[in-house]
């Protein structure tokens, strides 16, 4: 039996709620929703997945993205919720197995999750415990599973303050304040406004800069919704797309995870990605941006 999650701070959370559940030596394989979309994932009866689109093998399946939702029921708890890890929490704690300790983690983590943030968080994040911490989880071709395992277990047992103090999290905080300070300059050069649609497009860049995924919501205070485009790897194959409603300006009616599944994607009501072959890319992404400049709700 395993933990199978994706490496973000809901996906942390979901391991340490079902760790502290089950059993606390669980061992986890991190892996990205698309490798379940294309087949490429290592899933294997009794894996517990969590975060994930639904695969065949699990044992346990906890989810709250919509368009992952099985046509079937399955083992497990899915619910259209801020987090996979209050799914978690209140199926565990329905059946006396976890308590009331990991409140404030998991509120924190629904916050996060569903981007539902002030305009001060996301300004000075560093100021906000939980979510300066979540911005040290990234994921650069999985060079960084040693660190999501130790949040894992110090997120189990620690709190938040005493895991601030760890030599190598306030490393990891310090840089995220520098790399969000270079991220604004990023993204006033390389986003345009199509209409209400912010679009940044970093496929021009050969090392995509990372940094506060909201902070394109301040800066852009017209936009409706963002979309963020970089290509997948060196070999530049395939193009990563990222959707969202602006956190700030809650006019976009499109269904973002329902639109991108047609894509291969999938993601929330107002949140998503997709991965897109490079050949055609283009033609897709015009489409995405036409569908959110008619702003529908495509079902």
């Amino acid at each position: 039996m395993r933990i199978v999650t994706r490496p973000d701070f809901d996906g942390i959370v979901c391991a340490v709620l079902l760790r502290q559940a089950l059993d606390t030596s669980l061992p986890i394989y991190w892996i990205e929703p698309n490798a379940i979309h294309s087949g490429a994932a290592d899933i294997r009866d009794g894996d517990i997945l969590a975060n994930l689109p639904w695969h065949t093998h699990a044992y346990l399946w906890f989810d709250h993205h919509i368009s992952n939702k099985p046509a079937q029921d399955v083992p497990g708890a899915f619910e259209v919720a801020p987090s996979a890890a209050c799914v978690i929490y209140q199926y565990y704690k329905a059946r006396n197995l976890l308590d009331n300790r990991f409140d404030e983690l998991v509120d924190q983590t629904n916050m996060i999750d569903s981007a539902d943030l002030t305009r001060a968080q996301v300004k000075t994040p560093e100021d906000y415990p939980y979510l300066i911490l979540s911005m040290t989880i990234k994921n650069k071709d999985f060079q960084d599973i040693p660190y999501w395992d130790r949040l894992v277990e110090m997120l189990g047992k620690a709190d938040i303050n005493a895991i601030l103090q760890d030599p190598d999290v306030d490393r990891r905080c310090r840089e995220v304040v520098e790399e969000n300070k270079a991220f604004k300059n990023y993204l006033e050069t390389y986003t345009t406004m199509v209409e209400r649609i912010s679009v940044t497009d970093f496929r021009t860049l050969e090392n995509v800069p990372s940094g506060n995924r909201f902070l394109t919501y301040s800066l852009f205070e017209d936009a409706i919704a963002s979309v963020k485009i970089r290509y997948d790897g060196q070999d530049k194959k395939h193009v990563l797309i990222s959707v969202g409603h602006s956190i700030f300006n809650p006019e976009c009616r499109v269904n973002v995870g329902s639109m991108l599944a047609r894509y291969g994607g999938g993601g929330h009501f107002g949140a998503g990605g997709c991965t897109l072959d490079a050949r055609d890319a283009q033609k897709k992404i015009d489409e995405i941006l036409d569908i959110l400049k008619i702003n529908q709700d495509q079902g």
